[in-house]
């Protein structure tokens, strides 16, 4: 498999350094990627850059994922308009083991082969670099005005929000140069690949090891994933979508990928899966012939959810959307956990109920008019009823003054009431 082909059928190259195509089909060679450990999770912004990495090593060469511990106690100034907040060593290390666990998943660290994946934390290396070895052995290398240049400094420089730049965030471009450097001596590494905000850095480091080593290395970058209304890709109303499932439950982490949109499903399941090119076009032709079924957005979001999770979540994830959206019975619902039941009927009207009147049974009639207000009156229930429209935890109530008890509970305390195919109720006992 040709590395560069790959990316470039994806839409995942923005921008590569001359010779790096050559490099790679001449041998086996060692990459990395930099990835912040500010959270004890990735979000699925960093998928890009993970993605790269595991099609880097299906392609035969080695991937090297750095956890960036010391340049986390930083912050990357590139894109972003403030600092950020410094990390200590300890939240770092526990950080960093969240995050290989993440990466295993995508990534084989534990194989023989010549190729099998590596994680390093540049913490290990930079903390017992004093201030006077590295200005002298690295800074005397790269100018100022050379780092001036480059787009993330001006941008922070120069912006009309701006306080400037500390000098703390101004080296973080030699210290990155400066892992380059050193995977370059100690790894192999030739070739370092990120995101394109990540471009100056990324050839910052390529131009020390030119000029401190003598030797050459390359640099490969990614465009930054927006959604088709150019909004910012991975960001929901309640924040990030993390692969954490602590943070973002499997079923919505499920729903978002199942939610994008018709343009955006068909750039995303190239960069988000390992699905062949063919599989890709015959599921695009699919969708163009039957947009209503949604064969691209279904398929992205089984391989990912797969691939992040496993296949039971992935499953549970559907049973738990059919729920809403299907024909599912209320065998569905005893098969949830509490944690996605509430999820799936979040936002629903919710009502008390008393857990002691419920023990002696209370009728259907009485329940969703006087105890819950799903009905406005007991006359339109009786009429609904009658028409077949209301249903007590997926099941249709029969008569209006039939008697619901607690045996009728999900998880010893729900009830979920229905009017109509969309109007759901949540009854809580308590």
């Amino acid at each position: 498999m040709n590395f560069v082909e790959e990316l470039r059928w994806r839409g995942m190259i923005q921008e590569i350094m001359p010779g790096t195509e050559e490099q790679l089909q001449k041998e086996l060679t060692s990459g990395y990627v930099g990835i912040d450990p500010t959270a004890d999770s990735l979000h699925i912004g960093h998928l890009v850059s993970v993605m790269i990495l595991k099609h880097f090593q299906r392609a035969g060469h080695r991937p090297i994922a750095l956890v960036g511990g010391a340049t986390g106690m930083i912050g990357d100034p590139s894109m972003k308009s403030a600092e950020r907040n410094l990390l200590d060593e300890a939240t770092l290390r526990h950080n960093q083991e969240s995050i290989k666990k993440q990466l295993a998943k995508f990534l084989d660290f534990e194989s023989d082969k010549p190729n099998a994946a590596i994680l390093v934390n540049n913490y290990d290396w930079m903390k017992d670099f004093s201030f006077l070895n590295f200005i002298r052995d690295i800074g005397k290398h790269i100018t100022v005005n050379y780092m001036m240049a480059k787009d993330s400094v001006k941008k922070r420089l120069t912006g009309e929000a701006s306080e400037g730049m500390s000098f703390t965030e101004f080296t973080y471009q030699l210290m990155q140069a400066y892992d380059f450097l050193y995977l370059y001596q100690t790894q192999g590494a030739r070739i370092q690949m990120g995101g394109s905000d990540q471009w100056g850095n990324i050839t910052t480091g390529t131009e020390l090891i030119r000029r401190k080593a003598g030797g050459e290395a390359y640099a490969l970058v990614c465009p930054l994933i927006t959604k088709a209304d150019g909004t910012k890709f991975g960001k929901t109303e309640s924040g990030n979508v993390w692969l954490e499932r602590k943070y973002t439950s499997p079923y919505k982490f499920y729903q978002f990928w199942l939610n994008v949109s018709d343009e955006d499903a068909e750039k995303y399941i190239k960069i988000f899966t390992a699905l062949s090119k063919e599989e890709i076009e015959a599921l695009v032709a699919e969708q163009k012939g039957a947009p209503h079924l949604r064969p691209l957005q279904k398929r992205l979001a089984k391989e990912v959810t797969v691939m992040v999770h496993s296949e039971e979540d992935y499953e549970q994830a559907v049973e738990a959307s059919n729920i809403l959206f299907g024909n599912a019975t209320a065998d569905a619902f005893k098969k949830l956990d509490e944690e996605t039941f509430l999820q799936v009927f979040e936002g629903v009207p919710t009502f008390d109920i008393s857990a002691d009147e419920l023990s002696s049974g209370i009728k259907a009639v009485d329940l969703l008019t006087e105890k819950a207000a799903a009905f406005p009156s007991k006359g339109e229930m009786r009429k609904t009823v009658q028409a077949g429209g209301v249903m007590i935890n997926k099941e249709k109530l029969q008569n209006f003054d039939d008697v619901i008890n607690s045996s009728n509970l999900i998880a010893g305390k729900y009830i979920i009431a229905q009017k109509g195919k969309k109007n759901y109720f949540l009854l809580i006992a308590k």
